[in-house]
Order: structure tokens, then C-alpha cells, then sequence
């Protein structure tokens, strides 16, 4: 008997000399993709955002593996509290992650997709129409890494907490950030391509414009999604090097992309 199945290819590339921080994860029979981007340590040799996102990511498998009925955000909620109880992380003293989710349900013909900070979803309908479901939102000067130290600073005393008006979500040590992430649902037959991807492989879209979202799908499909990647690094280092048309915080960020497709299997 044939049926519907979830197929992804990915791809994944280090924004700099350190492995990156970025994480894609997979189950066993392929209904689950999970996505995030641990959120970078500018002092620790050791990068807490990677073990963060590896160690949170491995923990939504397992959730997903005994209990496939949750709501995705039940999953992260109970993933999240495994993961700070088990590592005694602190609040404001946590690595911390953005995630994304994307589930199929096989049984009822169902994607499901989940977003908590800004680690988009991207979905292509049939016919084509682009959704995207998402949250939130010069390099060498001597005093760069100053400044972006102190825009952490500022950064961590606005994680996660209700009331702030410049607060913003993240999957850090406060379980109860799950219930603050974005889901949707759509019927399996209404898709045509799904790309997941943090927001250094989002940035060959939008700030870049090195392709429209149709053009990056449709080089996911064609190169794969490891050559779209090593495409945006490559104009980092080479075209805007220094950061002068389009400003950011470091030469070329962690990027991890996955484009997912939906096939007939026996």
C-alpha cells in the first residue's frame, strides 16, 4: 500500500572558525525535523549555543518518539523541562536556542509546523503560494565585539519574560516559552515544498536578495540545500566582506537549512 512521506535533505556550513551552532535533527522513520540555532557565546571557548541545541533537539525526538499525539507545543514544553531539570540551567544564565519544528502525521494526512523565535518555516502551497510562518524579529572595527557584547548584555534581560515590551521568546530555561511559539497545520495534499532554516541561510533571501523565495526553493530542488548554503557564505566573504551593503554583527553567520518534500512510499 503506498503512502505519504516526509523527504528532506539538508543542508549545514559554520559562519566561522568554531563548529557551528546550528543543529538539524531527524527521527528514525523521518515524520520529524527539528531545526535550531543555538545562540552564539562570544566568551566561552566551548560553545554552549551548539551542546544547547544538540541537547534540546535530541530531547524533542524523544518526546516526539513516546507521545506523536501532543501539540508541538506541549512537545518543546516537556522537552524544555527534561533538559533544564536534568542540567540545572538557570534563567538569564542559560544557553539558549531558537527552534523549529516541522511534524508529519501519516495517520490523518496532517503537517504540523512549530516556530519559536526567528528560525522560519516557509511552505509552499499548491498551487504555488509562499506562507511563512515565523517569530520575533563593518566587522573589523576595534570596538565590534564591545558593542555586540553589550547588545547581549541587553539582549538577556528581555528573554522570556511576560510583560516586557521588548521581551522575545526563546527555548532557554523557561519551559513555559514553548507555549509563546507560532503553530499551524495544513493537509499534507495542499503542499508543495517546505524549507525550514535559520537566519543565516534566511538571510540569502531577505536582506541579500540572492534569489526570490520561489528561486531559493527551486535551488534547494535542483543543487541541493548544501549548496545554497556554501552560495550565501560565499557572497559574505566575497561580495560584502566588510559588512558595507548589508550591516551585521560578524563576517558570515552559522547557517542550516532544510528543504522537505512529500512523496509516495510503499
Amino acid at each position: 500500500m503506498k503512502g505519504i512521506s516526509m523527504q528532506i535533505t539538508t543542508g549545514n556550513l559554520s559562519g566561522g572558525g568554531c563548529p557551528s551552532e546550528d543543529r538539524i535533527l531527524v527521527n528514525e522513520d523521518s515524520t520529524l525535523v527539528v531545526v535550531l540555532d543555538g545562540v552564539s557565546t562570544l566568551t566561552d571557548e566551548t560553545p554552549r549555543g551548539a551542546w544547547y541545541a544538540q541537547t534540546l533537539g535530541e530531547e524533542i525526538l524523544s518526546v516526539h518518539e513516546r507521545a506523536r499525539h501532543l501539540d508541538l507545543r506541549d512537545t518543546l514544553h516537556e522537552a524544555l523541562t527534561a533538559v533544564v531539570g536534568e542540567h540545572d540551567l538557570v534563567p538569564g544564565a542559560s544557553p539558549a536556542a531558537t527552534v523549529a519544528i516541522v511534524r508529519h502525521r501519516p495517520h490523518d494526512h496532517m503537517v504540523d509546523a512549530l516556530v519559536l523565535c526567528d528560525t522560519p518555516v516557509a511552505v509552499e502551497h499548491r498551487p504555488v503560494m509562499f506562507d511563512q510562518l515565523h517569530a520575533g524579529q563593518g566587522f573589523h572595527s576595534s570596538g565590534h565585539r564591545q558593542v555586540v557584547q553589550q547588545l547581549r548584555d541587553h539582549q538577556i534581560q528581555h528573554i522570556n519574560r511576560p510583560g516586557d515590551l521588548l521581551a522575545y521568546w526563546v527555548a532557554e530555561a523557561t519551559p513555559q516559552a514553548a507555549h509563546q511559539a507560532v503553530v499551524r497545520s495544513w493537509p499534507v495534499s495542499d503542499i508543495e515544498r517546505m524549507l525550514v532554516m535559520t537566519d543565516g541561510a534566511l538571510a540569502g533571501i531577505e536582506p541579500y536578495g540572492l534569489w526570490t523565495w520561489k528561486a531559493f526553493a527551486d535551488a534547494c530542488t535542483a543543487h541541493g540545500p548544501q549548496q545554497v548554503v556554501e552560495t550565501i557564505d560565499a557572497y559574505e566573504r566575497n561580495d560584502d566582506r566588510d559588512g558595507v551593503k548589508h550591516p551585521r554583527y560578524k563576517v558570515a553567520d552559522d547557517k542550516a537549512l532544510a528543504c522537505i518534500t512529500f512523496g509516495t512510499s510503499r
